[in-house]
């Protein structure tokens, strides 16, 4: 079956027109253009700030005009993960699609629909002639998952809307009232490399679930560079480890899959044999939840030179000690992670080491009390380490008139409750509210799996109820 003979057309068809668009975070300019064109081309007032977010207004249907006005907002920029076998290049292909029962994926990659379900779901808004609406303000904001820049970056002043619906949640029963903040934690350290003085040795980790690293933080998924740390710190005792490079993972945002280290050690048989005791005991450990992990050790060669016994002891321990996975639960809220860290991408390349990390909560405080905790472990270490790109969390207002309305609406249409919650993920709304106080803001959407990795899937019937609960939300909204 094509992707556009799937209900509702509307939206898979602007979907596949999304997904035909390079997109990757940072570099927008391909889709900027093509939205910014797709609000020109309906004749609706369309602008592009000065980042690159792209503003759409569309008047009031007829009989609306009286209705508190709404701004529809999702982002325009995904995650790009592929599998290792997959030859793919995201800043010049469109993504391949394909229909799995009631399923859409991608062929090895990650789809896309977070947030390309969003994005069309609103252009499908802009382009009807048939839906009620108030007057609406679509808000494509870039580089949502690599920064929050576009959000970040938006001005008061620009938006006039008094209700903001982000439609950037992944699952359907959900009404989404409070999110996580995030600061990016990096390490760095450049050491001086020299000839390797014993045996070659290769670790490959791969075959992990991967996920997003808030909303799957929780789950017991595998993070490949922790247990790379842990089968490399489990020869120092007996090996004179040297290493020579360290591949793992790859966006602060997704729980790695994947990686791989090459070293030296005095005695490359000893040390394989012992470690593949342990790779024995995290294979069993993981069982349940990651039937898929590989760990494989060999003989290997090299020509690179490595990093000192000492240096890359520094090294292996600090990947033992930084804190990955929960950090806190939330003592408010039942069932909600607080506070976390995925330690993201693991880099050693000529030397030149670099640890990418993401923590993330809803308490300020504690969003710093495990970031800092990530400063103490690096520096002991001799290492040094920057934060960037922190963002707020957003307060949950439960008793807000919009929340009040699409909770009515959820159980008249669907006969069952909503799960009103905060999410662990980091959505744009606490940073655009913090420009915006006054303006309520509920996020929602369609249901997703595997959101950040290349088992990401959107559901189909999911789809149609989430656009026939919009299409009502929007035929509701309140007077002035």
């Amino acid at each position: 079956m094509e992707l556009s003979n799937i209900e509702p057309q509307i939206i898979w068809k602007n979907f596949s027109k999304l997904n035909a668009v390079p997109r990757p975070s940072k570099k927008e300019e391909k889709v900027i253009e093509f939205i910014k064109n797709f609000g020109e081309n309906l004749g609706l007032q369309t602008t592009v700030d000065e980042v690159g977010n792209v503003i759409i207004k569309k008047p009031a249907s007829a009989g609306m005009e009286n209705r508190k006005s709404i701004v529809l907002q999702s982002h325009l920029d995904m995650v790009c993960q592929k599998n290792s076998d997959v030859n793919f290049d995201f800043e010049t292909e469109g993504i391949k699609m394909e229909i799995d029962g009631d399923w859409v994926k991608a062929k090895g990659t990650t789809l896309g629909a977070d947030n390309g379900l969003g994005v069309a779901t609103i252009m499908s808004i802009l382009e009807s002639s048939d839906i009620p609406h108030p007057a609406l303000e679509a808000l494509f904001t870039i580089d949502e998952e690599t920064g929050m820049t576009g959000a970040l970056g938006l001005k008061p002043g620009q938006l006039t809307g008094e209700i903001l619906l982000n439609l950037d949640t992944e699952e359907d029963d959900e009404i989404d009232i409070g999110c996580a903040g995030g600061i990016d934690v990096t390490i760095t350290q450049t050491y001086t490399t020299e000839p390797s003085k014993g045996q070659i040795v290769r670790i490959e980790v791969k075959g992990l679930q991967g996920g997003h690293s808030g909303m799957d933080i929780h789950k017991g998924f595998g993070n490949s560079n922790i247990i790379l740390g842990r089968l490399l710190y489990s020869g120092l005792e007996k090996q004179n480890i040297e290493l020579i490079s360290i591949d793992g993972g790859g966006l602060r945002n997704a729980i790695p899959r994947e990686a791989v280290a090459t070293f030296s050690v005095r005695n490359a048989n000893e040390f394989i044999e012992e470690t593949n005791r342990l790779k024995n005991e995290i294979l069993e450990e993981f069982a349940a939840v990651e039937p898929s992990l590989h760990i494989n050790l060999e003989n290997s060669t090299s020509s690179e030179k490595s990093v000192s016994e000492g240096d890359s002891r520094k090294i292996i321990l600090v990947l033992k000690s930084l804190h990955n996975g929960v950090y806190r639960m939330s003592p408010d809220v039942k069932d909600l992670v607080e506070t976390s860290n995925n330690v993201a991408r693991v880099e050693l390349k000529e030397g030149s080491l670099k640890i990418l990390n993401l923590s993330r909560s809803s308490v300020d405080s504690s969003k710093y009390a495990v970031a800092e905790q990530l400063k103490s472990v690096s520096e002991l270490a001799g290492m040094n380490l920057e934060f960037s790109g922190s963002y707020p969390g957003w307060k949950p207002k439960p008793g807000s008139e919009i929340v009040q309305l699409m909770e009515k609406i959820y159980v008249e249409k669907f006969k069952e409750q909503p799960q009103v919650v905060a999410c662990h993920a980091g959505l744009e709304c606490g940073i655009i509210g913090a420009n915006y106080p006054e303006m309520e803001m509920v996020s929602f959407g369609p249901t997703i799996r595997g959101a950040h990795s290349p088992d990401e899937k959107a559901n189909i019937p999911s789809a149609q109820k989430f656009w026939s609960f919009l299409k009502d939300i929007l035929a509701n909204i309140p007077q002035k």
